[in-house]
């Protein structure tokens, strides 16, 4: 099994900025892409970022040019770096990893417990 904890969540001030941490552990053969999500109340899961191995990502329309995400492959990390944020960036954020265990299985999602981001004005 593959485990990531979450890091870095709490309470900001709008306009404030935060970095989220995650480790992945556990039974890890390779890690393809890395990411995060958040969810908010009332509201599906949004993806927010991704990063492959190579370092290529993509970001969601709603964090272009606010959110910044990197990884360390020696470590299994990966980091979001959040700027400029506004009382809607309020929600559980998820990070995720998609990895294979071993050369006999899959690569599968796997993901955090969370961790809560509240920006207050």
């Amino acid at each position: 099994q593959v485990q990531l904890v979450e890091s870095g969540g709490g309470l900001v001030q709008a306009g404030g900025s935060l970095r989220l941490s995650c480790a992945a552990s556990g039974s890890i053969f390779s890690i393809n892409r890395m990411g995060w999500y958040r969810q908010a109340p009332g509201k599906s899961r949004e993806l927010l970022a991704t990063i492959t191995s190579g370092g290529s990502t993509t970001y969601g329309d709603s964090v272009k040019g606010r959110f910044s995400i990197s990884r360390d492959n020696a470590k299994n990390t990966v980091s979001l770096q959040m700027n400029s944020l506004k009382l809607e960036d309020t929600a559980v954020y998820y990070c995720y990893c998609n990895a294979k265990r071993g050369v006999i299985y899959a690569y599968t999602d796997y993901w955090g417990q969370g961790t809560q981001v509240t920006v207050s004005s």
